[in-house]
Protein backbone atom coordinates (compact mmCIF):
# COMPACT_ATOMS: atom_id res chain seq x y z
CA UNK A 1 0.00 0.00 0.00
CA UNK A 2 1.24 2.87 -1.05
CA UNK A 3 2.21 6.23 1.63
CA UNK A 4 -0.12 8.40 1.48
CA UNK A 5 1.69 10.59 4.04
CA UNK A 6 4.92 11.22 1.53
CA UNK A 7 4.92 15.19 1.31
CA UNK A 8 5.08 16.63 -1.92
CA UNK A 9 7.31 18.12 -3.61
CA UNK A 10 8.26 22.06 -2.28
CA UNK A 11 8.31 24.45 -5.34
CA UNK A 12 9.98 27.52 -5.06
CA UNK A 13 8.52 30.61 -6.24
CA UNK A 14 10.29 32.09 -8.69
CA UNK A 15 12.45 35.66 -7.90
CA UNK A 16 11.74 38.08 -10.92
CA UNK A 17 14.72 40.23 -10.66
CA UNK A 18 14.02 43.86 -12.00
CA UNK A 19 15.51 44.97 -15.33
CA UNK A 20 18.86 47.02 -14.88
CA UNK A 21 17.17 50.82 -15.58
CA UNK A 22 20.53 52.35 -18.00
CA UNK A 23 18.17 55.25 -18.34
CA UNK A 24 18.69 56.28 -14.62
CA UNK A 25 22.17 55.30 -14.53
CA UNK A 26 22.79 57.96 -17.90
CA UNK A 27 20.42 60.69 -16.24
CA UNK A 28 22.67 60.76 -12.94
CA UNK A 29 25.94 60.11 -14.40
CA UNK A 30 25.12 63.69 -16.52
CA UNK A 31 23.57 65.33 -13.48
CA UNK A 32 27.07 64.58 -11.71
CA UNK A 33 29.16 65.30 -14.45
CA UNK A 34 27.58 69.05 -14.96
CA UNK A 35 27.67 69.47 -11.00
CA UNK A 36 31.44 68.68 -11.21
CA UNK A 37 31.48 70.67 -14.23
CA UNK A 38 29.84 74.31 -12.21
CA UNK A 39 32.34 73.54 -9.08
CA UNK A 40 35.34 72.58 -11.03
CA UNK A 41 36.26 76.55 -11.20
CA UNK A 42 35.82 76.76 -7.44
CA UNK A 43 37.61 74.48 -6.67
CA UNK A 44 40.36 75.47 -8.76
CA UNK A 45 40.16 78.91 -7.44
CA UNK A 46 40.53 77.53 -4.00
CA UNK A 47 43.78 75.51 -5.25
CA UNK A 48 45.28 78.42 -6.60
CA UNK A 49 44.98 80.63 -3.38
CA UNK A 50 47.44 78.06 -2.14
CA UNK A 51 50.15 78.62 -4.29
CA UNK A 52 52.23 81.63 -4.02
CA UNK A 53 51.38 84.47 -6.26
CA UNK A 54 54.96 84.57 -8.31
CA UNK A 55 54.62 80.86 -8.76
CA UNK A 56 51.26 81.63 -9.97
CA UNK A 57 52.89 84.46 -12.63
CA UNK A 58 55.99 82.73 -13.47
CA UNK A 59 54.33 78.88 -14.58
CA UNK A 60 50.69 79.44 -14.57
CA UNK A 61 47.84 77.50 -12.95
CA UNK A 62 48.64 74.10 -11.74
CA UNK A 63 47.18 70.89 -9.64
CA UNK A 64 49.90 71.89 -6.74
CA UNK A 65 48.50 72.28 -3.49
CA UNK A 66 50.69 75.03 -1.30
CA UNK A 67 50.34 76.23 1.83
CA UNK A 68 49.47 80.13 1.27
CA UNK A 69 45.89 79.33 1.92
CA UNK A 70 45.88 81.03 5.57
CA UNK A 71 48.14 83.97 4.64
CA UNK A 72 45.58 84.77 1.68
CA UNK A 73 42.65 84.12 3.35
CA UNK A 74 43.65 86.85 6.38
CA UNK A 75 44.63 89.04 4.21
CA UNK A 76 41.43 88.91 2.22
CA UNK A 77 39.04 89.01 5.21
CA UNK A 78 41.39 91.72 6.93
CA UNK A 79 43.81 93.54 5.04
CA UNK A 80 42.68 96.41 3.93
CA UNK A 81 42.97 97.51 0.07
CA UNK A 82 43.07 101.30 0.58
CA UNK A 83 44.63 103.93 2.02
CA UNK A 84 41.94 104.38 4.74
CA UNK A 85 41.62 100.89 5.74
CA UNK A 86 38.14 101.12 5.26
CA UNK A 87 38.08 98.54 2.35
CA UNK A 88 38.70 94.96 3.94
CA UNK A 89 36.93 91.83 2.81
CA UNK A 90 34.81 91.93 5.93
CA UNK A 91 33.38 94.91 5.55
CA UNK A 92 33.09 95.04 1.78
CA UNK A 93 30.84 91.60 2.78
CA UNK A 94 29.04 93.36 5.08
CA UNK A 95 28.17 96.07 2.31
CA UNK A 96 27.20 93.56 -0.75
CA UNK A 97 25.09 91.84 2.15
CA UNK A 98 23.23 95.04 3.23
CA UNK A 99 22.73 95.92 -0.20
CA UNK A 100 21.41 92.72 -1.39
CA UNK A 101 19.20 92.41 1.55
CA UNK A 102 17.98 96.21 0.95
CA UNK A 103 16.82 95.46 -2.77
CA UNK A 104 15.34 91.91 -2.16
CA UNK A 105 13.14 93.67 1.29
CA UNK A 106 12.36 96.92 -0.41
CA UNK A 107 11.33 95.45 -3.95
CA UNK A 108 9.06 92.62 -2.58
CA UNK A 109 7.75 95.70 -0.04
CA UNK A 110 6.54 97.84 -3.26
CA UNK A 111 6.01 94.78 -5.87
CA UNK A 112 3.03 93.29 -3.04
CA UNK A 113 1.43 96.83 -2.68
CA UNK A 114 1.44 97.89 -6.35
CA UNK A 115 -0.34 94.34 -7.22
CA UNK A 116 -2.46 94.60 -3.81
CA UNK A 117 -3.62 98.20 -5.42
CA UNK A 118 -4.16 96.96 -8.83
CA UNK A 119 -5.89 93.88 -8.15
CA UNK A 120 -8.14 94.59 -5.08
CA UNK A 121 -8.74 98.66 -5.63
CA UNK A 122 -11.39 99.75 -8.00
CA UNK A 123 -8.77 102.35 -9.91
CA UNK A 124 -10.09 103.87 -12.68
CA UNK A 125 -6.61 103.20 -15.07
CA UNK A 126 -5.67 100.37 -13.23
CA UNK A 127 -4.58 98.23 -16.03
CA UNK A 128 -3.25 100.88 -17.52
CA UNK A 129 -1.00 101.71 -14.61
CA UNK A 130 -0.02 97.62 -14.52
CA UNK A 131 1.02 97.86 -18.14
CA UNK A 132 3.34 100.73 -17.82
CA UNK A 133 4.60 99.16 -14.98
CA UNK A 134 5.28 96.30 -17.07
CA UNK A 135 6.90 98.44 -19.93
CA UNK A 136 9.90 99.29 -17.91
CA UNK A 137 10.71 96.42 -17.92
CA UNK A 138 11.62 97.49 -21.79
CA UNK A 139 14.47 99.52 -20.20
CA UNK A 140 17.57 97.93 -18.66
CA UNK A 141 19.40 99.80 -16.33
CA UNK A 142 22.17 101.46 -18.18
CA UNK A 143 18.79 103.31 -20.31
CA UNK A 144 17.60 105.13 -16.81
CA UNK A 145 20.99 105.16 -14.68
CA UNK A 146 21.76 108.64 -15.87
CA UNK A 147 18.55 110.52 -14.51
CA UNK A 148 18.52 107.73 -11.83
CA UNK A 149 21.60 109.19 -10.77
CA UNK A 150 20.66 113.13 -11.24
CA UNK A 151 17.49 112.69 -8.99
CA UNK A 152 19.86 111.23 -6.42
CA UNK A 153 22.44 113.76 -6.68
CA UNK A 154 19.90 116.22 -5.89
CA UNK A 155 18.79 114.87 -3.07
CA UNK A 156 21.53 114.70 -1.71
CA UNK A 157 21.61 110.91 -1.52
CA UNK A 158 25.35 110.75 -2.73
CA UNK A 159 27.29 108.05 -0.37
CA UNK A 160 24.23 106.98 1.50
CA UNK A 161 22.56 103.96 1.74
CA UNK A 162 19.23 105.27 0.77
CA UNK A 163 21.05 106.14 -2.22
CA UNK A 164 22.21 103.16 -3.60
CA UNK A 165 19.00 100.90 -2.23
CA UNK A 166 15.76 103.56 -2.58
CA UNK A 167 15.75 104.35 -6.23
CA UNK A 168 16.13 101.02 -7.84
CA UNK A 169 13.36 98.99 -5.54
CA UNK A 170 10.78 99.35 -7.87
CA UNK A 171 10.65 96.09 -9.72
CA UNK A 172 8.39 95.39 -12.62
CA UNK A 173 9.05 91.62 -12.80
CA UNK A 174 8.23 91.20 -9.12
CA UNK A 175 4.88 93.18 -9.39
CA UNK A 176 3.83 91.15 -12.06
CA UNK A 177 4.39 87.97 -10.44
CA UNK A 178 2.02 89.14 -7.01
CA UNK A 179 -0.22 90.48 -9.69
CA UNK A 180 -1.04 87.33 -11.36
CA UNK A 181 -1.04 85.88 -7.77
CA UNK A 182 -3.44 88.01 -6.22
CA UNK A 183 -5.69 87.31 -9.44
CA UNK A 184 -5.58 83.34 -8.59
CA UNK A 185 -6.57 83.99 -4.94
CA UNK A 186 -10.70 83.06 -4.51
CA UNK A 187 -13.29 85.62 -4.66
CA UNK A 188 -15.06 83.72 -1.67
CA UNK A 189 -11.95 84.12 0.51
CA UNK A 190 -11.98 88.25 -0.04
CA UNK A 191 -15.75 88.42 0.85
CA UNK A 192 -15.19 85.97 3.96
CA UNK A 193 -12.60 88.28 5.12
CA UNK A 194 -15.37 91.19 4.17
CA UNK A 195 -17.63 89.78 6.47
CA UNK A 196 -15.60 88.81 9.15
CA UNK A 197 -15.00 92.62 9.49
CA UNK A 198 -11.55 92.43 7.86
CA UNK A 199 -10.46 95.99 6.35
CA UNK A 200 -8.04 96.74 3.91
CA UNK A 201 -4.76 96.44 5.59
CA UNK A 202 -5.69 93.09 7.83
CA UNK A 203 -6.77 91.22 4.59
CA UNK A 204 -3.33 91.81 3.11
CA UNK A 205 -1.33 91.64 6.37
CA UNK A 206 -3.27 88.83 7.77
CA UNK A 207 -3.98 86.88 4.72
CA UNK A 208 -2.50 87.62 1.46
CA UNK A 209 1.09 87.43 3.27
CA UNK A 210 0.53 84.26 4.49
CA UNK A 211 -0.98 82.97 1.39
CA UNK A 212 2.54 84.31 -1.15
CA UNK A 213 5.21 82.98 1.39
CA UNK A 214 6.13 80.88 -1.74
CA UNK A 215 5.95 83.94 -4.09
CA UNK A 216 7.72 86.08 -1.56
CA UNK A 217 10.69 83.63 -1.42
CA UNK A 218 10.80 82.65 -5.24
CA UNK A 219 11.48 86.84 -5.45
CA UNK A 220 13.87 86.65 -2.67
CA UNK A 221 16.50 84.51 -4.33
CA UNK A 222 16.02 86.88 -7.71
CA UNK A 223 15.90 90.17 -5.85
CA UNK A 224 18.68 89.54 -3.69
CA UNK A 225 21.13 87.53 -6.33
CA UNK A 226 20.46 90.64 -8.29
CA UNK A 227 21.07 93.35 -5.29
CA UNK A 228 24.19 91.54 -4.07
CA UNK A 229 25.60 91.53 -8.06
CA UNK A 230 25.50 95.34 -8.34
CA UNK A 231 28.25 96.88 -9.76
CA UNK A 232 27.46 99.57 -11.98
CA UNK A 233 24.74 101.87 -10.00
CA UNK A 234 26.87 101.41 -6.81
CA UNK A 235 30.09 102.57 -7.82
CA UNK A 236 28.33 105.60 -9.64
CA UNK A 237 26.49 106.64 -6.44
CA UNK A 238 29.00 105.67 -3.89
CA UNK A 239 32.85 106.98 -3.86
CA UNK A 240 33.71 106.24 -0.34
CA UNK A 241 35.65 103.47 0.29
CA UNK A 242 33.88 102.45 3.34
CA UNK A 243 30.91 101.47 1.35
CA UNK A 244 32.16 99.45 -1.63
CA UNK A 245 30.77 96.21 -2.20
CA UNK A 246 32.96 92.97 -2.32
CA UNK A 247 31.92 92.93 -6.21
CA UNK A 248 33.55 96.51 -6.85
CA UNK A 249 36.38 95.30 -4.25
CA UNK A 250 37.19 92.76 -6.26
CA UNK A 251 37.36 94.41 -9.75
CA UNK A 252 39.42 97.21 -7.67
CA UNK A 253 42.12 94.90 -7.20
CA UNK A 254 42.18 93.63 -10.64
CA UNK A 255 42.89 97.09 -11.31
CA UNK A 256 45.07 98.40 -9.06
CA UNK A 257 47.26 95.14 -9.44
CA UNK A 258 48.13 96.55 -13.12
CA UNK A 259 51.86 97.36 -13.29
CA UNK A 260 54.73 96.53 -12.24
CA UNK A 261 54.15 94.66 -8.83
CA UNK A 262 53.25 91.21 -8.50
CA UNK A 263 49.41 90.51 -8.99
CA UNK A 264 47.81 88.91 -6.24
CA UNK A 265 46.21 85.91 -7.30
CA UNK A 266 45.25 84.49 -3.84
CA UNK A 267 43.44 87.00 -2.37
CA UNK A 268 41.24 88.04 -5.29
CA UNK A 269 40.71 84.11 -5.80
CA UNK A 270 39.20 84.01 -2.64
CA UNK A 271 37.38 87.47 -2.41
CA UNK A 272 35.88 85.66 -5.74
CA UNK A 273 34.92 82.77 -4.04
CA UNK A 274 33.16 84.37 -1.02
CA UNK A 275 31.64 86.77 -3.20
CA UNK A 276 29.60 83.09 -4.63
CA UNK A 277 28.72 81.73 -1.02
CA UNK A 278 25.81 84.12 -0.46
CA UNK A 279 23.79 83.73 -3.31
CA UNK A 280 24.59 79.80 -3.43
CA UNK A 281 23.24 80.01 0.15
CA UNK A 282 20.35 81.37 -0.51
CA UNK A 283 19.31 79.56 -3.36
CA UNK A 284 19.93 76.05 -1.78
CA UNK A 285 17.96 77.27 1.60
CA UNK A 286 15.07 78.37 -1.07
CA UNK A 287 14.74 76.08 -3.27
CA UNK A 288 11.91 74.32 -2.66
CA UNK A 289 9.57 77.37 -1.80
CA UNK A 290 11.22 79.07 -5.50
CA UNK A 291 10.14 76.35 -7.48
CA UNK A 292 6.91 75.69 -5.41
CA UNK A 293 6.40 79.54 -5.61
CA UNK A 294 6.81 79.75 -9.73
CA UNK A 295 5.04 76.60 -10.53
CA UNK A 296 2.55 76.31 -8.48
CA UNK A 297 -1.42 77.83 -9.09
CA UNK A 298 -3.98 75.89 -6.51
CA UNK A 299 -4.20 77.95 -3.42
Amino acid sequence: MADITQAAPVTRPKIHRAPFRWGAVVNHAVLIAGALFMIAPLLMLVQMSTIPDAEILRSGPSLEIGDRFGANLDKALFGSMSYSGETTGLNMFRNSMILGLGFAVGKIVIAMMAAYAIVYFRLRFATLAFWLIFTTLLLPLEVRIVPSYEITQKLGLLNTWTGLIVPLIASATATFFFRQFFMSVPEELVEAAKIDGAGPVKFFVDILVPLSRTMIAAMFIIMFVYGWNQYLWPTMVSTEEGKFTLVQGIKQITQSLEGGHIPEFGRSNILAVLAVIPPVAVVVFFQRWFVKGLTESDK
